[in-house]
């Protein structure tokens, strides 16, 4: 298993020192995103999606945090409701993930990627 980077974020102070993992980026993204209104919810993969199965919710899929010599880097995958501004959600994506980020972090993000990899349609079964 390979050792994912943490981030470091102490001020130098003589207190100790305080690191990040990327995971926990991860999730607080993709709580983040979820506030967010248009959003249907995010891509994850096929163990996400069992595990979602099983109860357990998965916070962090639909996200993927980059940790390079740039800065960070995050790519966020989502299905948006049918009817909604695109460029709109996006932009209120990417301003509300990297106000809590900042807020709970205080890391700086250089970019979120929007992708957006799919439209939900209204339930036809509902409206019958």
């Amino acid at each position: 298993m390979s050792e994912q980077p943490l981030l470091n974020v102490s001020d130098g102070s003589e207190l100790g020192k305080v690191e990040i993992a990327p995971e926990v980026i991860e999730v607080v993204t993709g709580i983040a995103a979820s506030e967010v209104e248009g959003v249907s919810s995010m891509r994850g993969n096929f163990a996400t999606g069992v595990v979602e199965r099983f109860g357990k919710k998965s916070h962090g899929k639909g996200v993927k945090v980059d940790l390079s010599e740039n800065g960070i880097l995050i790519d966020l995958f989502v299905v948006l409701n049918f009817g909604v501004s695109i460029p709109k959600v996006a932009q209120q994506l990417q301003e509300n993930i990297r106000q809590t980020l900042k807020n709970m972090t205080a890391l700086e993000i250089d970019e979120i990627n929007v992708h957006v990899v799919g439209i939900q349609m209204e339930d036809i079964e509902d409206n019958e």
